[in-house]
């Protein structure tokens, strides 16, 4: 009998089962970064710039030493980083005297 707190599983939501840091979630959020920032070049580079450097980072698994990097991760760290750089300059540029908004 599995009642009378003698259950037959120790930890059910133990790390391995729920929230294991190998696999294909950190590679898919790589990817995930990576086509944000290409799309970021295109349209609303100021959202989908941070939006892909913190894809970016999660997927490093937060640290840039060892071995484990992933080239989707530092793919989309590099791009969003370059992507929201370009938003900054051109926001600023458009906010200026001869351009027509004040």
């Amino acid at each position: 009998m599995a009642g009378f707190g003698n259950g037959t599983r120790g930890y059910p939501r133990s790390r391995g089962r729920t929230w294991s840091r190998t696999g294909p979630d950190r590679a898919t959020l790589g990817i995930i970064g990576a086509v944000c920032a290409v799309a970021g070049f295109f349209v609303l580079g100021a959202v989908l710039g941070p939006a892909a450097m913190l894809c970016g980072w999660l997927s490093l698994d937060r640290t840039w030493s060892g071995a484990s990097r992933r080239p989707w991760a530092l793919v989309a760290f590099v791009l969003g980083a370059i992507d929201t750089l370009l938003a900054l300059i051109w926001l600023a540029g458009a906010a200026t005297w001869g351009n027509g908004l004040l």
